[in-house]
């Protein structure tokens, strides 16, 4: 017999199987996805049994039904006979429009807000205080409402109102301005604005490049800045100025022409962004609070100016703490733009989960809509913020 010994292979029972922690935790996975599954199978089918013996009808053909209720506020071409699936387009735009605005001016004003409450200026840290602590804790639906009522009694009626400068008129039903209407050859334009975009970017990271291996700054911002905007601002002169402009005028009761921003939209877009902005306020302030005290006065001692420490220094640091808690605030300014019903803007919730609901009586196809779509938009937020956290979170050797 050798000298080699044969290892006995030890021999798998369920036993084995259990007391390891890894097969466990997959059992345990796999045991809880069965019962969900088992429950929302149990829950759709009990649905459909139910509905069916009630005699109601399941299903979204409804869409292609004629919606004929009319919209205050379209981006799109709508009409009353359009079809609700077009309704409910015209209701996501209007949803979509309020939140990007929301999430740029809340980003601006939070930013701002949080930066200067940790000012050495005491009367601009204590009025940025006093308006973080108001806005946070009065409900945002009556801060919706009292915007709309302000911008609904303040203003004068279209009748008695006057220009600020030509084609801008400020009325209780809007905001009347001039509104550009593109002719033939505009689109070069268009293609001009891009290529500057695109150049800008790629010469914004061409300087930071050279700043990093030379040390020598390029003023790329300016750069890219006469491109974005001379560079269309060329073509549309060499083109022959291919645009024509719509102004408002006073026609009966109310001005026609032109474009116009409604009440309701300017009360829901301020009423978010103010509400949200207090709430990233204190979110950029602990953030730059968490930068070690040590990294600004390393900064001061090799001469780099304040507003260069804070630009170049912390808030790069910063941003690892700032954005998670960020994503969570653009996704609840995103949701609370469901408000908008109460003041009659016409969203998502307004025209699928609102009127088109009431008329066709089909509850359950119509809220599946809205909640799916804002699912949607979440997670779409959520994801695109996430690929920037990870861009800026600090990378470990």
């Amino acid at each position: 017999m050798s000298g080699t010994q044969v290892k006995e292979k030890k021999s798998v029972t369920l036993g084995s199987i259990w007391r390891d922690k890894h097969s466990r935790g997959v059992i345990l996975q796999i045991i809880a996805v069965i019962g969900i599954l088992l429950f929302l199978g149990n829950i759709v089918s009990n649905t459909v049994e139910n509905l069916d013996r009630l005699g109601v009808k399941v299903g979204f053909d409804f869409l292609s039904e004629p919606s004929n209720y009319d919209i205050n506020q379209t981006l799109i071409e709508y009409s009353s006979s359009d079809s609700h699936f077009r309704a409910g387009l015209v209701g996501l735009l209007n949803t979509l429009l309020v939140a990007v605005c929301g999430i740029v001016v809340a980003t601006i004003l939070g930013f701002t807000a949080g930066v200067l409450r940790l000012s050495n200026n005491f009367v601009l840290s204590r009025l940025m205080q006093v308006y973080v602590e108001i806005t946070r804790n009065v409900p945002v639906l009556l801060q919706i409402l009292l915007w709309h009522g302000i911008l609904i009694h303040s203003m004068p009626v279209p009748k008695k109102a006057e220009a600020l400068i030509e084609g801008v008129i400020l009325t209780n039903r809007g905001i009347y301005l001039p509104q550009p209407i593109p002719q033939e050859g505009f689109g070069w334009v268009w293609i001009a604005l891009l290529v500057g975009i695109v150049f800008a970017v790629f010469f914004k990271r061409y300087a930071n490049r050279i700043q990093t291996e030379t040390g020598k700054l390029i003023p790329a911002i300016w750069i890219g800045f006469v491109a974005v905007i001379g560079l269309p601002l060329v073509t549309y002169l060499l083109m022959g100025s291919p645009i024509e402009v719509s102004y408002p005028e006073l026609k009966g009761f109310n001005y026609k022409g032109g474009f116009v921003i409604k009440p309701e939209f300017m009360a829901l877009w301020f009423a978010l962004s103010i509400y949200t902005g207090a709430f990233i306020a204190e979110i950029v302030r602990a953030g730059i609070q968490s930068v070690s005290h040590g990294q600004t006065e390393a900064a001061h001692a090799l001469g780099i100016k304040p507003n260069f420490t804070m630009r170049l220094v912390v808030i790069p640091q910063a941003l690892r703490v700032i954005i998670p808690p960020l994503i969570s605030q653009y996704l609840n300014l995103t949701k609370n733009s469901s408000l908008a019903i109460a003041i009659g803007y016409m969203d998502l919730v307004a025209t699928i989960g609102g009127i088109s609901l009431n008329q066709t009586g089909r509850a359950l196809e119509s809220m599946g809509i809205v909640l799916g779509v804002y699912l949607f938009i979440s997670i779409a937020i959520s994801a695109a913020m996430n690929v920037y956290n990870k861009r800026v979170s600090l990378v470990s050797r």
